[in-house]
């Protein structure tokens, strides 16, 4: 795999992780959604307009466009595990960011995620 590929690959994860989190915040803002016939529309308001979530879709938009560039440079059996490297950002920046838990057993996996992601970007 070639630098270019990789570097694609990587950002196509970190825009993806980035929505994630962004899509977080916005439903730290608005709190646990419960859609209803009554509440539809206002609630549709509500993500449209909320700026974490409007972040988060034009992150997923961009890295749709950077992984199809990068499908087209890899094979998708390598690129496509790739997307792991996004659980171990996105456990590191919940931590960080919203004081979610990092327990032992969630180390543990992003050990073997690390070791499994150099494993095929050496194969």
């Amino acid at each position: 795999m070639t630098v270019t590929s990789f570097g694609l690959i990587l950002a196509g994860v970190l825009l993806n992780a980035t929505a994630q989190l962004l899509l977080k915040a916005g439903t730290n803002t608005l709190g646990v959604i419960t859609p209803t016939a009554a509440n539809v529309l206002p609630l549709a308001g509500a993500i449209a307009t909320n700026p974490h979530f409007l972040g988060g879709f034009a992150c997923y938009g961009i890295s749709v466009l950077i992984w199809i560039l990068a499908l087209s440079r890899v094979p998708v059996g390598i690129a496509y595990p790739m997307l792991s490297i996004g659980y171990i950002v996105n456990a590191l920046a919940a931590w960080y960011l919203f004081g979610e838990a990092l327990t032992s057993g969630r180390w543990l996996g992003i050990g073997f995620v690390i070791i499994g992601v150099y494993l095929l970007a050496r194969s």
